[in-house]
């Protein structure tokens, strides 16, 4: 349960108020990780695709979401959640990131443990550093996986690595939908993060000039693709990896695939990417136990609508017949508390993790995780909300709220029942 009173360091340790002075926000993060890191890593964590309007307008969404506050009643704010079984600290979790290593050499491995620590649900992704079984073994049940599709043999690999996700314990299966096909990423060309990937003078400067990050390299080792390792043929080296990704890799699904992952995984299956009201009707079609509503970051479409924007006509259709999962543009608990507030069940977030690593090291995602949670605490008390769903009677304002017109088919299928 998180106190609402402040931020106050009287119930902290030493360590983490001093974490708490020197980022105070996820603003604070970002700017010193982009002083501790190579430029390439900074670059890839932070752009997205196109002229990274994706992200802008993202957080340009999230911030005209208006919550009235509501006072006169005291409390304390518990943020608590339960869904799929499993009772959480708080409606947050972490997103996947492929490459994650990037951003902080052993990600995976800290994210995992911040996960277990914090109690609260990461989504290990397919092209994560650590192999899945790793993670599990870390964050136990708090672990779920995200798939990629890798086609050839009738998805072979992407079943396969559906029964190590059922063997190795994890709670969900997240089916990526939104990468049909790569998404150009202007900064990842001019940095030459390209297959095969090359060393640069330029390259070996930023690393040199990246001591912190540099050490954490020397620590956790060369980063990689772990899940991937054993479907390569001959040694696992990078080059290999990467190149099988590059051949293999399909970042989507079709529906009868989703209904084929149902059939093949006991516990949660997620559909992340749905933007729209429909697509969501199809999910819940297939049998799938939750959408996450996702434009992918910002990293695959510029004129993709915000994810916050099409949330409550999303929330409005599935009619709690599922869950539903929020991602993209989460910097803070205050965008936790809009995402909620609007019909989420939890909100998920990647480049936040991703910073707090950066720029506080190995327990920067714990520390992340912490924040978050107490932003959350203290925007549920601004808006009266002693408990998570307490927040579903909030007064919003949401100017950027899409409204989606029935199809002539949905308009069909409506008549016929």
């Amino acid at each position: 349960m998180a106190r609402a009173g402040g931020w106050g360091a009287g119930s902290r340790t030493d360590a983490a108020a001093r974490l708490l002075q020197r980022h105070p926000t996820y603003e604070f993060l970002e700017a010193r990780a982009r002083r501790r890191i190579p430029r390439f890593a900074w670059d890839f964590v932070h752009g997205g695709t196109g002229a990274d309007v994706g992200i802008d307008v993202n957080r340009r969404a999230l911030d005209r979401v208006a919550i009235v506050p509501r006072y006169g009643v005291m409390g304390k704010a518990d943020t608590q959640v339960e869904f799929f079984g499993r009772r959480y600290s708080a409606p947050i979790g972490i997103s996947p990131v492929g490459m994650d290593a990037l951003a902080w050499p052993g990600s995976s491995r800290c994210l995992a443990r911040a996960a277990r620590d914090e109690n609260i649900p990461y989504i290990t992704g397919t092209l994560a550093d650590s192999a899945l079984e790793e993670v599990a073994g870390i964050a136990g049940p708090n672990a779920w996986l995200q798939l990629y599709g890798f086609p050839r043999d009738d998805h072979r690999v992407t079943f396969d690595m559906i029964a190590r996700a059922e063997a190795a314990g994890m709670s969900a299966i997240v089916a990526t939908l939104d990468a049909p096909v790569r998404a150009k990423r202007p900064r990842d060309l001019a940095n030459r993060l390209v297959v095969p990937f090359r060393t640069r003078p330029s390259t070996v400067w930023q690393v040199a000039r990246s001591p912190a990050w540099t050490r954490a390299l020397l620590r956790a080792g060369m980063p990689g693709f772990g899940s991937i390792n054993r479907y390569v043929e001959g040694t696992p080296t990078l080059d290999r990896i990467a190149s099988f990704v590059q051949k293999e890799l399909v970042g989507s699904f079709s529906w009868s695939e989703i209904a084929r992952m149902r059939k093949a995984f006991s516990r949660a299956v997620v559909v992340k990417g749905v933007l729209h009201p429909e697509d969501a009707e199809r999910a819940l079609a297939a049998g799938v136990d939750a959408v996450m509503v996702s434009n992918h970051g910002g990293r695959q479409s510029d004129a993709a609508p915000a994810p916050i924007d099409v949330l409550p006509a999303i929330v409005d259709r599935v009619a709690g017949r599922a869950k539903i999962l929020f991602d993209s543009g989460v910097r803070s608990g205050l965008d936790a508390a809009r995402a909620v507030a609007l019909g989420a069940d939890a909100v998920f977030c990647g480049r936040a993790f991703l910073w707090g690593l950066a720029a506080a090291g190995d327990e920067g995602g714990a520390f992340v995780a912490r924040m978050l949670r107490d932003e959350l605490a203290v925007a549920m008390a601004q808006s009266g909300a002693w408990s998570v769903p307490d927040l579903r009677e909030a007064a919003i304002r949401h100017p950027g709220r899409f409204d989606f017109p029935a199809s002539k088919a949905h308009v069909a299928e409506l008549a016929a029942q």
